[in-house]
């Protein structure tokens, strides 16, 4: 099959709109800005949502579900928020063929109509900490749009918390954010940093935001995930109180945090490669295709039937057997390989008699010869093998890809050819951030938790700083 992918070389952005659309990801939606995300794309998003709904569930979190559509005025009592989020918000007006009495914001976001919900919920300590996460669609009315990294419609998960303490909701801000690195890490086999936004780049209505930041080949930062510490604004806006243990009537503390289908773009650009989309192992609907070899119908029938003996007791969901005969076997290897299979396993008449297969890693295109007797316990460690490099090529470019820069001039020169840059910068002075946002398309990306402490000259001002922020042109 011809696969007509652009090279990274020749222009990056358009290779990743290739690799989404020929491996049948994602289409376009007759709908500006909007994406149909067909079965290879959801497939993955399948596997993301399953895995952080159960590590969000082994930290105590259940799921629930609010309206989509958020009466105006909700917006309107958290000052912050509406300014935040107004631009983006589309509002429907009309219903049933009548104007409405308020205008319905269809969810950008859902703090505000879960916490006009919590006031109903929560009275008492007792009722405390709520862990509550939806997984839903949100609605944020974008100008510029790219398949999964920002369009006007994407799906996403939303954990919103309440505690009885500051100190509570913070460690659940810090705890959230960890369980997505570990993720990102662990599962995605893509390397992040994490660390606290600045004051200009936080949540709208936060007290402050924690954040993953990614690097993707062509070394720009993609924002992966964020979790944010609310503090009382939104209880204090909806008037949520509970009764403490000494009887005395508090505000509740707050948190929320969200991963969405950006991730599966971030997946693409960490991973894949010329020849198409590759997919960790961890993240593979289907992990396994077998790919049947043969001219004649009785070959046909034998190696089918062998296929068929080989993945006797492996999990349904774990391989395929592409049996269809309206396709050559190159054309089936050339397609498997473009959908990012982790694993391809050839089998024809000649393996048949030798009791053996041909098994192929998609990251690294390897082939060798594997019996039959050994198959499974092979494919297995390999799946596990291609985790683990993955990983570990993606987090040595990222090393390789950070540097520390002092001079403003340097910075500018550089920070358009990819990379993560580490730097002083006054970040409380926020000109400065805007200043080196309109001088070089970059922003600060965060301030990293293991940041070691070393004092330096802002790049612009010369203020003193006391620890190096990452800054990076970004997605």
């Amino acid at each position: 099959m011809s696969k007509g992918i652009t090279k990274r070389s020749d222009d990056y952005s358009q290779w990743y709109l290739d690799v989404v659309l020929k491996a049948e990801m994602a289409d376009y939606s007759p709908v500006r800005g909007c994406m149909v995300i067909r079965p290879t794309g959801y497939g993955i998003w399948e596997k993301i949502q399953q895995q952080l709904d159960r590590m969000f569930k082994e930290t105590g979190h259940v799921n629930a579900y609010f309206p989509m559509f958020i009466p105006e005025s909700f917006l309107q009592k958290e000052a912050e928020h509406v300014e935040g989020f107004a631009p983006e918000c589309a509002m429907v007006t009309h219903g049933g063929g009548k104007k409405l009495e308020e205008p319905l914001a269809i969810r950008p976001t859902s703090e505000t109509i879960i916490w006009s919900t919590y006031k109903n919920w929560i009275s008492s300590h007792r009722d405390l900490p709520l862990l509550i996460n939806q997984w839903a669609n949100v609605c944020r009315w974008e100008m510029r749009t790219r398949l999964f990294l920002r369009t006007t419609e994407f799906l996403w998960q939303e954990g919103h918390t309440a505690h009885a303490t500051h100190e509570e909701a913070e460690e659940e801000t810090f705890k959230m954010v960890n369980v997505y690195r570990d993720f990102a890490e662990n599962y995605m086999a893509m390397p992040v940093l994490v660390g606290r936004k600045t004051e200009a780049e936080k949540f709208a209505g936060a007290e402050h935001t924690y954040c993953i930041e990614a690097m993707m080949q062509d070394g720009k930062a993609l924002q992966a995930g964020t979790s944010h510490h609310l503090g009382q604004k939104f209880a204090q806006a909806f008037d949520v109180k509970f009764q403490d243990k000494d009887g005395e009537l508090k505000y509740v503390q707050a948190s929320s945090w969200g991963v969405s289908t950006r991730l599966v773009g971030g997946m693409v650009m960490t991973h894949s490669d010329d020849n198409g989309l590759v997919v960790p192992p961890r993240l593979a609907p289907t992990p396994v295709v077998f790919v049947p070899i043969y001219r004649k119908d009785e070959e046909r029938a034998l190696v089918l039937e062998k296929a068929e003996a080989l993945a006797a007791g492996w999990d349904k969901l774990f391989y395929k057997i592409d049996d269809r005969d309206q396709y050559k076997p190159g054309y089936k290897f050339a397609e498997w390989e473009l959908k990012g299979i982790p694993v391809r396993i050839e089998i024809g008449p000649r393996d048949v008699a030798s009791d053996s297969v041909v098994v192929v890693r998609r990251d690294t295109g390897e082939k060798e010869s594997v019996s039959a007797e050994a198959l499974h316990g092979h494919v297995e460690t390999l799946l596990e093998n291609m985790q683990a490099d993955m990983f570990a090529r993606a987090k040595k470019r990222m090393e390789e890809n950070t540097f520390t820069v002092d001079s403003y001039e340097e910075y500018k020169e550089r920070v358009a050819d990819g990379g993560f840059y580490r730097v002083f910068l006054d970040h409380a002075n926020p000109e400065v951030e805007q200043q080196m946002q309109e001088d070089t398309r970059s922003t600060i990306r965060c301030i990293p938790f293991d940041a070691p402490e070393e004092s330096g000259p802002c790049m612009i001002t010369g203020a003193p700083c006391s620890y190096r922020v990452v800054a990076a042109q970004s997605y």
